[in-house]
């Protein structure tokens, strides 16, 4: 069985379930992506701010998979945003990845204090998805506010919103206002790693522990991992656990052998919390934002 598959709103096609690289060092993002290839995985999520670009490209070449068999999505760092840094910022990703063409190409952060920056780091994305440059492009950690600002002042509306979304913070109004507009929500912490945010998540719960996961994990014979995913797949989202475990990896994508029932999915959805684990894109500190990409 394969992943099943998503259309963005420009019709480009998306595996539902991809690997995250967040926090994999260089030397084991080549290991952790070749695993996902060879365990089925068709999307791979980097960043130019995870430092692991040119690693993620490295190990599709060696896996012999055909480039267009496999979708890759990046994201341009705040320090990079306006017209013409944003315009440098693709050429950096492009030799790194050492691809011609991205798949997805998306805005890491808003800017809220400099707004016009990040209209402007979204226009050189029009460009280069007009351009062919790009196959389609998006945004990463907006809010409802920040999405109606964007769409206000730009042409193309976002294919994707990649956010925080776990079973403790389920984003409800923003999964809504995506829905009206066409944009896929995006999960990332899809299984609520909370550790990845010292200092924005102490004190938090660990919902891999939770006791409801676990007795519904239970139920159907899987890990409390397995069936947060298929939370997600069933409600229609793109899901990008992270993992460099060669066995959690295959772990995570091995959740098309069952499916959770409308009471089980609502004793999920119950879960919300309403707080987050990670850092609020409303108040983000455009000083944690200023530290620049490298040219290789």
């Amino acid at each position: 069985m394969s992943t099943p598959i998503l259309t963005l709103n420009n019709g480009v096609e998306l595996p539902a379930i991809g690997l995250g690289v967040f926090q994999s060092s260089p030397e084991e993002t080549v290991t952790a992506v070749r695993a996902a290839l060879e365990s089925g995985y068709r999307h791979v999520d980097t960043a130019a701010a995870y430092g692991n670009e040119r690693q993620v490209g490295q190990a599709l070449r060696e896996s012999g998979l055909a480039r267009e068999e496999v979708v890759v999505e990046t994201k341009v760092w705040a320090s990079d945003y306006g017209y013409d840094e944003t315009l440098h910022a693709f050429d950096k990703a492009s030799g790194k990845l050492g691809l011609e063409t991205i798949d997805i190409l998306i805005l890491h952060q808003p800017i809220p204090l400099h707004f016009d920056r990040t209209i402007a780091a979204y226009r050189a994305l029009e460009r280069l998805y007009e351009d062919g440059r790009v196959r389609a492009i998006g945004v990463s950690n907006f809010s409802e506010q920040h999405l109606a600002r964007l769409m206000e002042a730009t042409e193309v509306v976002p294919a994707l919103n990649q956010v925080e979304l776990h079973p403790y913070f389920t984003q409800v109004p923003l999964r809504r206002f995506h829905e009206e507009h066409s944009i896929l929500t995006q999960a990332w912490s899809p299984i609520g790693g909370i550790t990845f945010y010292p200092g924005w998540s102490d004190g938090s719960r660990s919902v891999m522990d939770d006791a409801v996961l676990k007795g519904l994990a239970a139920e159907v014979g899987k890990s409390p991992a397995q069936v947060m995913l298929r939370w997600h797949l069933q409600q229609g989202r793109s899901a990008i656990p992270k993992s460099v475990n060669p066995r959690r990896i295959a772990e995570n994508i091995d959740i098309l052998d069952f499916e959770l029932s409308a009471e089980q999915l609502a004793r999920i959805d119950a879960l919300d919390l309403g707080t987050r684990s990670g850092p609020d894109p409303e108040t983000m500190d455009p000083d944690r934002m200023s530290f620049s990409i490298p040219e290789a």
